[in-house]
């Protein structure tokens, strides 16, 4: 069975897809109203809006009813709401709707009988339709006059009020003239006269009164019984004097509703007005002015009903805010607000276009039995995408075949997307596409073929490629024929990226590629994932394509132009190094350049390198860190083996090998491209259009800034360690664990006798200080003591001091921190000068300053301050034996009953 003998209407039967307020055809009002789909939630907007309408008729005294006279409709592009004024229209008009291809005749209300199942809704319905009302229906964006600026509604208004009554509605004086004359009983009269006069009609030539002065006021005289030159005096002052302001304009309505009965109403029902005003404050003030006045002067009796894509709110939005008061009226008017929302558009779809005979669905849903599992895989996205929707069940696939449920909100914001973001002509921006004729378009394109066939997003594209701006049509147009390209596929690729290119809720990757593609419910999406990426890369090749990560953006040709070249900016081979540097130590490793090795609490700093160059200015470091990438011209060359033997000869480097990664490469050389390519154009003579593109090449570039960090940190975490000719072994949650892992294990290997610190000092600074003021015996026998805590390190400390001085080197502070914190020692500066200070208070050195020897007291300050440890000279002190310091000691204690310290100096100060 062939789709088009599925539907219970005729598939290629006129729609008529936008409704128009001007469009007033027998056959078309009779469609409106004949195929007009009552949705769940219109069911509910008309009793909302028929509630608030019948009271104000049924309570004409309270003013809580009668001041609330304004409707606000709201809905996105192709929601229905013009379609729901227009009916509205009919509804209170109560029009009669004449078929030319059957010749019935019905009633506006007549058609809701069998569409409204609550009796007491239609019964309002029928209430209404027998109200006194004049209804007037306009589109204020096609009706205003650009030249008449911050009064253009207001002249809207009263242009169309004129025209409802038979006056003229282009020349508010003429329409003066005419009131005033129809007020008098002389309007038919005048118009006799004209007609005597000219030979022609008054209302098919008063357009043309300029031209015809003479004459008007000829009749105008003979109307009024008056001389010509009187006539051309009121005609001219008419003109003259005519003061068109609001309080005019409410009063001129009031006195037409008093000369019709004190029952009758008149309502405005004006399309597109949040479009229209769009952020124009003083256009938002003027409606606001309008809806108050009518509601004061007219009491409820003039009514103002629009239509807007936002809700009262969101068009009000910053104007509210910056003038919170000025805009306080309108909302208090406006109090009834009919939203319409996308599943009404989706109802009417399914209802006016979709519903299948009763004898195909069974067929249907056998079908979906047996591939409904299968569907629900074909129409999947990534995660990445949002919420779209799939069959739920067999009779939601019956609804929607052969359309996805996800075609329904992304149709929508593909329309709206197009629209806003300007890549279409001026017939999509007003309305002349809408959801229901684009589904209908895209229904009969996959037609003739046979049950099962789904609709590709792509047969969308005929629906608005009529409306596409020149520049968007032209590059598809020439694309049908690039001989680069694989036709129609390639083509079809490139019509599905247009579509999607400006909306946020599908990601262009290829695997939503392939589910937009899907064209039948068993297709093979691997082939087709194979057939779409190898399309991808010839439509990238032609530069009809960008590809930003895993996405593939459409490109106007103008975006085309930039990328091109974008594509022959010349990067060196430097550049792309020092920036990969730049995204290596800065970005991932957060501009590390010292690595604290925790078992001696000591920073060490490091040189680093990418693929043999140094970066940064510290390039002198025992240790060193470098990455061998992809990049590198060598990088084939760095196998196992010459890794091992690289980090053998760099005694003292960890060498990390990243995995191959083409990827890396390319995204470097194009965020460099970019950057370097946005930063030449950036003057004053770039166009605003220019600028736009230069400015999402920015943003892309920064996206691309964080894709390149994230695929460096995975090569990072997957990379080859090698350092002192072995291979490592490190593992670790990011890569700075992982770098921290290997620097470690290089620490450990260099230092060899970093080990001789069997006690490190948390305070090193504190506990010098504590060491030098010690003052009494016991303190000082604890020194000595403690000169044996770390007796390797002490001894390393005396026998590089005992071989200096006696080869007649002189020894200063800064020289022994210089030797022991290189390798093989590594041991920390304050540790160094911790050692120095307790072999010192020991008694085994002296410290001097300019000749002069420190105290201990004295010795602190210097100690403490590592510019002052080049100042400080070290000798060895001349020592009395130790048996002749202990007899001294005791002769001591047995001479004065005292004891005192067993160090030379200590003793002789003693004594």
């Amino acid at each position: 069975m062939l789709i088009k003998d599925l539907f219970a209407k005729d598939l290629f039967r006129h729609i008529n897809g936008v409704v128009k307020a001007d469009q007033d055809a027998d056959a078309i009002v009779w469609q409106e109203l004949d195929e007009y789909v009552v949705t769940k939630e219109l069911d509910k907007l008309f009793q909302k809006f028929l509630s608030s309408y019948l009271q104000a008729i049924d309570n004409p005294n309270d003013p809580n009813a009668t001041e609330r006279m304004g409707i606000w409709i709201s809905g996105f592009f192709g929601s229905g709401k013009s379609h729901f004024l227009k009916i509205l229209s009919y509804i209170l008009n109560n029009k009669e709707a004449y078929d030319p291809a059957s010749g019935q005749k019905k009633k506006a209300a007549q058609f809701f009988e069998s569409k409204i199942k609550d009796s007491l809704l239609y019964g309002d319905i029928k209430r209404a339709t027998v109200s006194d009302t004049d209804v007037i229906l306009f589109n204020i964006d096609s009706k205003a006059d650009a030249r008449d600026g911050r009064g253009a509604i207001l002249n809207v208004f009263w242009s169309v009020f004129n025209k409802m009554r038979g006056f003229c509605s282009d020349a508010p004086h003429v329409a003066e003239i005419e009131r005033y004359l129809t007020e008098k009983g002389k309007y038919k009269d005048f118009c006799n006269n004209y007609e005597s006069l000219t030979g022609c009609i008054w209302i098919e030539e008063r357009d043309a009164f300029h031209f015809n002065r003479d004459v008007v006021t000829q009749a105008l005289a003979q109307t009024l019984g008056q001389s010509q030159s009187s006539a051309e005096e009121i005609f001219d002052k008419a003109e003259k004097n005519l003061s068109i302001t609001i309080d005019i304009f409410a009063k001129r309505v009031k006195e037409y509703l008093d000369s019709k009965g004190k029952a009758h109403r008149i309502i405005f029902l004006v399309d597109e007005v949040g479009q229209f005003i769009g952020d124009d404050g003083h256009l938002m003030l003027n409606l606001q002015t309008i809806t108050e006045d009518l509601g004061r002067v007219c009491q409820g009796r003039a009514w103002v009903v629009v239509t807007s894509q936002e809700d009262i709110d969101a068009v009000l939005g910053d104007l509210k805010a910056s003038k919170a008061n000025d805009f306080s009226k309108i909302q208090g008017r406006f109090n009834t607000r009919l939203p319409l929302s996308s599943s009404n558009t989706d109802e009417v779809i399914q209802t006016r276009l979709l519903t299948k005979k009763a004898e195909v669905i069974a067929a249907l849903e056998q079908l979906f039995s047996e591939k409904g599992d299968i569907l629900k895989n074909q129409l999947s996205f990534s995660q990445d995408s949002a919420s779209m929707k799939n069959y739920k069940d067999s009779r939601d696939f019956v609804e929607n075949y052969p359309f996805a449920p996800y075609h329904f909100q992304l149709v929508q914001k593909i329309f709206e997307a197009i629209r806003k973001v300007g890549a279409t002509g001026l017939h999509l921006s007003k309305g002349e596409r809408s959801m229901l004729d684009a589904f209908q378009s895209a229904a009969k394109e996959i037609s003739n073929k046979e049950i099962g066939a789904l609709v590709p997003l792509y047969e969308f594209y005929p629906s608005i490629e009529s409306f596409l701006d020149t520049s968007v049509k032209r590059t598809i147009d020439q694309a049908s024929e690039n001989d680069g390209l694989e036709r129609p596929f390639d083509v079809l690729l490139l019509k599905t990226l247009f579509l999607v290119r400006y909306v946020d809720i599908i990601k262009p990757n290829v695997d939503n590629l392939v589910t937009l593609f899907i064209d039948k419910v068993d297709a093979d999406r691997l082939a087709l994932k194979r057939t779409i990426e190898a399309g991808l890369q010839r439509l990238e090749k032609q530069t009809l394509v960008s590809k930003n990560g895993d996405l593939y953006y459409f490109l106007t040709n103008e975006e085309r132009e930039v990328d091109q070249a974008i594509k022959t900016v010349d990067i060196t081979g430097t550049e792309e190094n020092r920036q990969l540097g730049e995204f290596v130590f800065d970005e991932i490793l957060n501009e590390k350049s010292k690595h604290k090795y925790n078992q001696n609490k000591r920073d060490y700093g490091f040189s680093r390198l990418i693929d043999g160059h140094p970066y940064g200015s510290k390039i002198d470091q025992e240790l060193s860190l470098e990455f061998i990438t992809p990049l590198s011209s060598e990088y084939a060359l760095f196998n196992d083996t010459k890794c091992v033997m690289y980090s053998s000869e760099h005694n003292g480097r960890l060498v990390i090998k990243l995995g191959d990664s083409p990827e890396l490469g390319r995204e470097v050389r194009l965020w460099l491209q970019v950057n370097k390519f946005v930063l030449s154009k950036s003057d004053a003579s770039t166009s605003e259009n220019s600028k736009k593109i230069l400015s999402d090449r920015q943003e892309q570039n920064r996206g691309r800034r964080e894709r390149i960090a994230g695929l460096l940190t995975n090569l990072i975490l997957a990379a080859e360690f090698y350092a002192l000719g072995q291979t490592l072994e490190v593992k670790g949650s990011s890569p700075r664990v992982t770098i921290d892992s290997g620097l470690d294990y290089l620490v450990q290997n260099l230092y060899s006798k970093f080990g001789f610190l069997k006690t490190i000092s948390d305070e090193p600074s504190k506990e010098v200080k504590a060491t030098l003021l010690s003052n009494d015996i016991g303190q000082v026998e604890l020194i000595k003591g403690l000169v044996q805590i770390n007796p390797e390190a002490v001894k390393e400390v005396s026998t590089f001091i005992k071989l200096k001085l006696d080869i007649n080197h002189s020894v200063h502070v800064s020289d022994l921190v210089e030797q022991f914190v290189k390798r093989p020692f590594g041991w920390p500066e304050g540790e160094i000068v911790l050692l120095v200070a307790r072999i010192f208070m020991a008694g085994e050195i002296k410290l001097l300053i300019d000749g002069d020897s420190l105290e201990p007291r004295d010795a602190v300050d210097s100690l403490s301050k590592s510019a002052k440890w080049k100042n400080i000279k070290v000798i060895k002190r001349k020592q009395a034996s130790k048996e002749d310091i202990e007899k001294a000691s005791k002769l001591c204690k047995d001479l004065f009953g005292k004891i005192v310290p067993e160090v030379a100096d200590d003793l002789s100060k003693a004594l």
